[in-house]
């Protein structure tokens, strides 16, 4: 993989690169899985590299539940906008923000822990749920699976908290849906914005220079879109994704969510 396929660029190119560099570069979301099962090695390795990824002050504030179950599956879809392949894959990942732990060690010790109901505590436990998951898609794929992350989890996440059985001031983040790629998926590897977008040096740069570039990726996308049978650009996924509360899929009461699970965020 290159980055000229990356960034549907023929001029773009890396000249630093080695093997986990093109494993990341060939990155793309698996939605068509065969029916071969993840193994329970290759459940423990993908974990075990999970539990790699940095975490803030060594807090690990995240937990995981692997779903096999074809019933609980079916009922995770359903929760998460009825998403076939959810069903299909052999392994879903229920990546969990978890602050419960510490509450629990807070309690064996007789010792306070108010600082866990500030946001800070509620974005440090999404941000290294993220990273410990981001790192086990890497892991995934060095195993020749596929992944897809599945935000919709976030959808109703007190049901899905009753369905994992999950302990107050815990949180489904996402899911992740984990098994070998179907072959016959109409699929490639979708195009990123132009690095003159996203990257800066030494300060933020002039906006009107950086978004000057997004007609272009527009047109790339599109093309990319066309040809695995979707529609539109970059632009109008973005505006349509962020509309209004109702484009947030139940999204838009997560505050509310986060409070009844625990999380009251101050």
């Amino acid at each position: 993989m290159t980055a000229a396929e990356r960034y549907a660029d023929p001029s773009a190119e890396l000249r630093v690169v080695n093997d986990t560099l093109a494993l990341q570069l060939a990155h793309r979301s698996v939605r068509r899985f065969t029916d071969r099962p993840v193994t329970d090695d290759e459940l423990h390795a993908i974990v075990a590299a999970a539990q790699s990824a940095p975490t803030s002050s060594n807090l690990q504030p995240w937990s995981v539940v692997a779903v096999r179950d074809p019933e609980r599956k079916a009922r995770l879809a359903k929760l998460a906008g009825a998403q076939a392949f959810i069903d299909q894959a052999p392994l879903f990942l229920i990546w969990v923000a978890d602050l419960a732990r510490a509450r629990r060690l807070a309690t064996r010790a007789g010792t306070p822990l108010d600082g866990a109901d500030y946001l800070e505590s509620t974005i440090i436990g999404f941000v290294d749920t993220s990273l410990a998951a981001q790192n086990a898609v890497v892991a995934a794929e060095s195993l020749g699976l596929g992944t897809v992350f599945v935000g919709a989890i976030r959808n109703h996440p007190r049901e899905v908290a009753a369905e994992l059985g999950l302990p107050r001031h815990a949180i489904a983040t996402f899911g992740l849906a984990v098994g070998t790629a179907d072959p016959t998926e109409s699929a490639g590897i979708k195009p990123r914005l132009p690095q003159g977008v996203v990257l800066h040096h030494e300060q933020y740069s002039d906006p009107a220079d950086a978004d000057a570039l997004i007609e272009e990726y527009d047109a790339a996308l599109e093309q990319y879109n066309t040809r695995h049978g979707l529609t539109g650009t970059w632009s109008h996924r973005v505006l349509g994704r962020l509309a209004g509360p109702a484009s947030l899929n139940g999204r838009a009461k997560l505050r509310d969510d986060l409070a009844h699970l625990g999380f009251p965020s101050h």
